[in-house]
């Protein structure tokens, strides 16, 4: 029956073919035939199969014959009917046979309907597993990468030797369209996506690819961070340590977190919104990430100023003292952080801190940076150096982790540690089943005892 599509006009002459061997497979109109709860057992018994093949004997050399097997196999890939697809392929089936609707090949349907034996089977037989649509110019790895559900597909197509640094038309690779689609997805199909992630990076994927309008892997998680200002608490924290996650396996192959731009920089915009992305924030900068442009140093963007800027922006408008205490310990965690991070610590050179509209924190505030600016002056004490050099050597991250093992006083590790639980987040790594005398950190109780350990007092 002639249809319209865009400006073409369709007309399916080989249609009788393939209805008459849908109809021998028990398949035709099977989309509208709500009875049927599974298409598992369609096109594999012996008999159907038989009736199948004295059909395509009969039809070989009548018109229209190659687009009407060519065309079934486009129907039976899409519901997984392996051994049908096989008997259609020894039947002169093309491969590349293009959907005169959707332009997507065999393979591309295949992999947009999670069929992953279908997948090795039009694999196994010839088809190019790297080969892009007319439309959209989507690989069958492209279309695996986008949605959780095709995890077993895109699995078997590394198995198969898919290029996995191919880019499409606008230059996103394979785990730039894992990432694009993530903010997409549900919170229950995030380990999916992680997986996912996961394989596309051991499998060789470049952590550092970039688009023809520059987006990188960083441009699609601070879109994901986006969502996450605006989530439940709940949600939100699913999404946080699926970020954390993520960004382990990225930052694991080379992706820099603190590059330039500063809008492309993970680091900087977590720092810009700490108080919504701490547990983010404390990934990276015990991960090793620069806490100023990596490229530029403080001059393009620094994290302590930044930090202080936050600071002083949120105190001013918070009303509750307790949350505004909160937010400045918060603070003081990811200074401790950044200065514990490096030996020598950089600051920009026009590096101040106007604290007049700091309220009734103005003073703690004001204490801070100058604890902080006194560091850039003043030879670092030895118990820094050490403290820097331990924590250097135990990542990556968990840092806590390992050093709740180490066999050293309660005292030691508690400095090493840094109190992270001040701040009211629940902490992702102080968790020990060790029976060792010197694996369990005995929490100071006494606020002297916390501040005669605390880092910005030890100048």
């Amino acid at each position: 029956m002639p249809f319209l599509h865009g400006f073409r006009r369709i007309t399916l002459e080989y249609q009788p073919l393939v209805d008459e061997i849908l109809a021998l497979l028990a398949l035709q109109d099977a989309e509208r035939q709500n009875a049927l709860e599974s298409h598992a057992c369609l096109g594999s018994n012996g008999s159907q199969l038989s009736a199948m093949r004295q059909v395509l004997e009969r039809e070989a050399h009548s018109p229209f014959y190659q687009e009407g097997v060519s065309y079934t196999l486009l129907k039976v890939t899409e519901l997984g009917l392996v051994e049908a697809a096989e008997v259609l392929l020894e039947f002169g089936a093309d491969l590349g046979f293009e959907d005169p609707v959707t332009y997507y090949t065999p393979l591309h349907i295949a992999v947009l309907r999670n069929q992953a034996d279908m997948v090795e089977l039009l694999a196994r037989h010839g088809a190019d597993i790297n080969r892009r649509d007319r439309i959209h110019e989507s690989s069958p790895l492209d279309l695996a990468s986008e949605e959780p559900e095709r995890l077993p597909c895109l699995q078997r197509l590394l198995q198969l030797g898919a290029d996995v640094n191919a880019a499409d038309k606008t230059g996103k690779t394979a785990l730039l369209h894992a990432l694009l689609h993530c903010h997409c997805s549900s919170v229950v199909d995030l380990d999916d996506i992680t997986e996912s992630i996961r394989l596309l990076l051991e499998g060789g994927a470049d952590a550092r690819a970039t688009t023809e309008n520059g987006d990188t892997v960083f441009t699609y998680i601070i879109f994901l961070l986006g969502d996450i200002d605006l989530a439940s608490t709940e949600v939100a924290e699913v999404q946080n340590s699926f970020c954390i996650r993520v960004m382990q396996l990225l930052m694991a192959h080379g992706a820099n977190p603190s590059e330039c731009p500063s809008l492309e920089s993970l680091t900087y915009r977590c720092l810009q919104n700490f108080t919504c992305h701490f547990p983010l924030l404390r990934f990276l900068l015990e991960s090793g990430a620069a806490y100023n442009c990596s490229l530029h140093g403080p001059s393009c963007w620094s994290g302590f100023q930044t930090v202080f800027d936050c600071l002083c922006s949120d105190v001013s408008i918070l009303k509750d003292s307790s949350i505004s205490t909160e937010v400045i310990q918060m603070g003081q965690t990811l200074l401790e952080l950044m200065m514990a991070s490096s030996q020598t610590i950089q600051l920009p050179s026009d590096f101040e801190v106007d604290v007049n509209s700091c309220r009734y924190h103005e003073e703690k505030i004001r204490s801070l940076f100058c604890s902080v600016k006194q560091l850039e002056h003043t030879p670092q004490a030895l118990k820094h150096l050490c403290r820097v050099f331990i924590r250097q050597r135990l990542r990556p991250w968990p840092i806590d982790v390992k050093i709740k093992a180490l066999p050293l006083p309660d005292r030691l590790k508690w400095y090493l540690l840094i109190d992270h639980t001040a701040v009211g987040h629940e902490d992702l790594s102080l968790t020990d089943d060790s029976s060792s005398p010197h694996s369990v950190v005995t929490v100071p109780t006494d606020s002297q005892q916390i501040t005669a350990l605390h880092p910005l007092s030890l100048q």
